[in-house]
Order: C-alpha cells, then sequence, then structure tokens
C-alpha cells in the first residue's frame, strides 16, 4: 500500500484556528440565537480599497478585449507591479532592493510555508513563543522536527519565549541557529522591533551565518516613526534575511490574495559540498516550476495600492483598524485587565485572570459575552495565561464587544 507523510502524524491535535472554528460551531447549534461578535482570526472586514476595484474592474474590461487580453504572466509577477513596491516600500525608506528581487505572490502564509522547499535538512531552527503556527506546523509537515513534547513545543525546534517577563523582547539565542523566524510588529502579541534590537539579530545571523525569515505582514499597522518598517532598514540585512510582506491586512486582500516576498540576489547559503548558492536562483527555479503566478486582475488591483488614490484609502483603513485597537486597550484596561500590544499592531494581547487558562477564559468569553477571541496557548506554550482580541471588525461590534466584556 501506499505511504502517507508521518510527519503529519506529529502535528498537535487540529490548527488553532479550525479548533476555534469547531467550538464555535458547536456553541452555535446549541445557542441559534446568539449574535456572536468575532474578534479572533484576524480577517479584515471592511471593504477593499476604491481605487483597487477600479483597477481590478478596468482589468477586467481589458481581458474581455482581443488586444488587452492577457494569458500566463510571470511567475515572477509582472513588471510594473514589482517597480512599484521596490519603489514606494523599500527605495523610499533607503532600502537597496530592486524590483527582480521581489517575487510576488498569492500569500505570505504560502510563502513562509513554501520557502523550506529550497532550504536544507539539518537546519537548526528558532522561532519565538508565542509564534504564528504556520511557522511551526510548516516545519513539522517537512519533517524539520522532533516529536510534540508534553509542553506543547517540538523536540528539535529553539524557542524564543517573548512575554511579560522579558517586555517582549526576543532574546538572542545564546548558541548558534541557522533559521530564525521573526515577525514585527509581532502576531500575536502585537511586540514590536527597535532598529537597535534588529540590528543585533542581523549581527549574529552574520556572525553564524544564519538566514532571518522576516515576517512583516503587518508593518503598515507601525505608528512610531521611529520604528524600522523592514529588516532592510538595517545595514548588512541584505545578506542574512529574507522578508514576507501580504496586501491582505493593510488593503484588505484577504480573500483578494496578493503577496510578494523578497530575496536580496546577494543572499547565499552552503550546498552540501560547501559551494555558496544564491538563494534567489532557487527560489525563482521554485516559482518558475511550482507556481503560475497572481492573476492579472488582481496584480492590477495591487499595483492601485500605491496610486495616490490608493494609499490615502489604504492609510483610512489602516487607521480604522488601529482605532479599533485603542479603543479595546482602553476599554479592557479600564476593566483592570493587563493588557499589551495595540499600538503599533492591531492586535490586543490580554493576560487572562488569574486562576483562568487561555482555553478557559475563550469558552467564558463565548458563553457569557457571545465573543471568539483566540487563546494565547494556541500560539504556544509561552502564550499560556494570555488571550488576543482582534481589532479587524466594525466601530459597532468593536464598541458592543467591551460592552458585554465589562458586563461579564
Amino acid at each position: 500500500m501506499f505511504k502517507i507523510n508521518s510527519s503529519y502524524l506529529k502535528l498537535k491535535a487540529g490548527y488553532l484556528f479550525p479548533e476555534i472554528s469547531r467550538r464555535v460551531n458547536n456553541f452555535s447549534k446549541e445557542n441559534q440565537n446568539a449574535n456572536l461578535i468575532r474578534l479572533g482570526i484576524g480577517d479584515v472586514t471592511k471593504p477593499l480599497p476604491e481605487a483597487c476595484c477600479k483597477a481590478m474592474k478596468l482589468a477586467i474590461e481589458e481581458m474581455a478585449t482581443e488586444s488587452g487580453f492577457h494569458g500566463y504572466g510571470p511567475e515572477q509577477g509582472y513588471s510594473w507591479l514589482r517597480e512599484v513596491i521596490a519603489q514606494f516600500d523599500y527605495q523610499s525608506r533607503s532600502c537597496d532592493i530592486s524590483p527582480d528581487e521581489i517575487f510576488v505572490s498569492d500569500g505570505s502564509k504560502c510563502d513562509s510555508s513554501n520557502i523550506l522547499e529550497i532550504l536544507g535538512e539539518g537546519n537548526r531552527i528558532a522561532v519565538t513563543d508565542p509564534v504564528y503556527p504556520v511557522y511551526v506546523d510548516s516545519n513539522v509537515m517537512a519533517g524539520r522536527t522532533g516529536p510534540v513534547e508534553s509542553s506543547g513545543r517540538y523536540k528539535g525546534l529553539k524557542y524564543i519565549p517573548i512575554n511579560a517577563e522579558n517586555d517582549f523582547v526576543a532574546q538572542i539565542p545564546s548558541e548558534p541557529v541557522d533559521l530564525i523566524y521573526l515577525c514585527f510588529p509581532n502576531n500575536p502579541t502585537g511586540a514590536v522591533a527597535t532598529a537597535e534590537q534588529l540590528s543585533a539579530w542581523v549581527d549574529y545571523a552574520k556572525t553564524n551565518k544564519s538566514l532571518i525569515l522576516f515576517d512583516a505582514a503587518y508593518e503598515a499597522f507601525i505608528q512610531d516613526p521611529k520604528l524600522p518598517h523592514s529588516i532592510y532598514e538595517i545595514d548588512g540585512a541584505r545578506d542574512c534575511a529574507i522578508e514576507f510582506r501580504s496586501f491582505s491586512k493593510n488593503a484588505g486582500f484577504t480573500g483578494t490574495r496578493c503577496a510578494f516576498t523578497v530575496i536580496p540576489k546577494s543572499l547565499k547559503g552552503k550546498a552540501p559540498n560547501e559551494e555558496n548558492i544564491d538563494l534567489w536562483s532557487l527560489w525563482n527555479r521554485r516559482q518558475s516550476t511550482k507556481f503560475n503566478g497572481v492573476s492579472y486582475i488582481v496584480q492590477r488591483g495591487a499595483e492601485s495600492v500605491y496610486s495616490s488614490e490608493g494609499q490615502s484609502q489604504v492609510s483610512k483603513l489602516v487607521s480604522f483598524y488601529m482605532e479599533n485597537a485603542g479603543i479595546i486597550k482602553t476599554q479592557l484596561e479600564q476593566m483592570k485587565l493587563t493588557v499589551y500590544g495595540g499600538e503599533n499592531a492591531p492586535y490586543v494581547w490580554i493576560q487572562t485572570p488569574e486562576g483562568i487558562d487561555s482555553w478557559g477564559f475563550f469558552d467564558h468569553l463565548l458563553n457569557k459575552a457571545n465573543i471568539v477571541g483566540t487563546p494565547g496557548s494556541g500560539f504556544g506554550a509561552a502564550g499560556e495565561g494570555y488571550f488576543r482580541l482582534s481589532a479587524f471588525n466594525s466601530r459597532e461590534n468593536v464598541k458592543e464587544a467591551m460592552r458585554r466584556i465589562s458586563c461579564i
């Protein structure tokens, strides 16, 4: 009989968000009249920017003509989109990134998982804890970890706690690691990294010949002008970092699907024969083989994000969600809860009340207030005792959710 990938059997029982869905579905069946407010999964709720809709409508009209029809596009993304990304997201911040170092894709979630295909086995891997579950689970699926331990952590991974005890600062390991997953602004805690902190990581990576996998999906939500938006704002990062970005949260493309990954041509890894190989060529080959590119229509929509109209509309979207985050943070603090995040990220990270674990707090809010959030333990062992609320919802729902919580 054919064999399965046994690494999947090492996965803990259920990915975090399907488990949330299971519990919510069971609750809904038993409480059909309950008016749930969902502040759990970080899915946006506002409509797409008008500039994006206009651009995509025009692209559809083009596709209906002989002269404007587009079939297969370049697997790396159309040059006109890569050029505006390079100009607005990198060169405007003095980052030495060229258009041909940008690969347009259908999601950072996919890219941060697929990147493992060009990285060898035996790499020592470090992740923050709590952590976006995809980083861990994709390594488990690829056979890069040992079994799960009683703590909920996987053998073979180096976990870096970020919590109140260390001011949510990711501490640099005392021993060498090869791959480092960093996400700032952080999902789920909302923590940020200063230029000095990122510089220390770049220095560590260069000293130990490590690779930083930097997830900047929430960079648009940074409010503090002193904070870096890209790892490439740090000198030397071109030689040790890959950056993942997305249009999902800033422009509302969660259901439209467009993102990009940056791989500098100067970034090199070691082959088994000790030869230095540039990762750009490997990723380009991978994408050319396994990916047919994001649709022409969607890429035109993404391009419009960088128009003056698009920039204004995206800015308003970001401001709206950050105002929601501010309301959540302020109201919860008035309820005497200990709260983090919500200032440079659309997530508020709550310390659960004494005596209640994170899944217990999930059930408490679901049953008593009909509010869906995300238990911190689902993001890793260090997330136990915390709970995440998302600012991605209507103003009316956010205010009503805070009212309900204040009454329980």
